[in-house]
């Protein structure tokens, strides 16, 4: 029971933070939290020491708990991206986010296509070849987390530890924007070749390949939340 209040209690203000029900600057005490919540001071003060970690609030004497503005936020957390992907900036989120990705992946997969080892090489090729497989049936929850580990392989190949470090947070904005209703439900026909393509790429260590392959699949998405965006 305490750590199911934890989460929840957490979630909550986490949503909220990021949402804008509690704007910078908003004051947040532990004796307003267990009343409102109805829980320990226990479960109220780890809560917020979890969400100073994600430098979403920063306690200061005599105040109380400051909600902290959203340029100093660790934007890259994956429970920030959920929340966010949850709220009503979702779209806007997506967009930096895709942009984000559109920087690194590319570079990543070139780079997983010259560094990876012939067993990264097969799971990246039979990972490729099984996304396909799934998206053409239509499996939607199980396309989703083939294709969260479709990236996260490439990342994670390319030896970069900082591309490897945004493993989860890759892996959330793939999960958060199919949860979400931000993109179709099913991946384009384009999608499953330029993925295709790219596992391909890496499987024959051909960089240049791998690199546009994925631009190019990313440009899609691009395209798409610009679409969604401009509504």
């Amino acid at each position: 029971m305490p750590e199911a209040l934890h989460s929840s209690v957490l979630e909550t203000l986490g949503r909220e933070i990021t949402g804008g029900q509690l704007g910078p600057g908003s004051v947040l005490t532990l004796e307003r939290l267990q009343r409102r919540f109805g829980v320990s001071r226990t479960v109220a003060r780890e809560c917020m020491r979890l969400l100073e970690q994600l430098q979403l609030v920063t306690s200061r004497r005599r105040v109380g708990i400051v909600v902290r503005p959203q340029e100093e936020w660790d934007v890259l957390d994956p429970r920030v991206i959920r929340w966010r992907l949850g709220g009503p900036g979702r779209i806007a989120q997506l967009r930096t986010l895709s942009e984000m990705r559109a920087a690194v992946e590319p570079f990543a997969a070139a780079r997983a296509a010259q560094f990876a080892t012939d067993a990264e090489r097969a799971e990246i090729s039979a990972l490729g070849t099984e996304l396909v497989v799934v998206g053409e049936v239509g499996a939607r929850a199980d396309y989703i987390a083939l294709d969260i580990a479709f990236h996260a392989s490439l990342l994670r190949a390319s030896r970069n530890e900082l591309f490897v470090a945004l493993i989860g947070a890759v892996g959330e904005v793939i999960g958060g924007r199919s949860h979400n209703g931000v993109v179709p439900r099913d991946p384009s026909l384009a999608s499953l070749a330029a993925h295709e393509a790219v596992a391909r790429a890496v499987a024959e260590a051909d960089a240049p390949l791998a690199e546009r392959s994925m631009r190019e699949l990313l440009t899609d998405l691009r395209v798409l939340v610009a679409d969604l965006d401009g509504r």
